[in-house]
């Protein structure tokens, strides 16, 4: 699991210096119900389909 958790939404409460997030969980979702072709139709900017 990653250990470094980039964002970059000053205003979240999990937001800390250095653009870390300090959550204990990482909810990411599918604009396209639960399948999806590019990391536009997420909220994931780390998101590659799987093969």
């Amino acid at each position: 699991m990653a250990q470094d958790v980039l964002c970059e939404v000053h205003n979240c409460d999990y937001w800390e210096e250095g653009n870390r997030c300090s959550a204990d969980q990482i909810y990411v979702v599918s604009h396209k119900g639960s399948q999806a072709s590019n990391e536009q139709e997420t909220d994931c900017k780390t998101f590659e389909k799987a093969h």
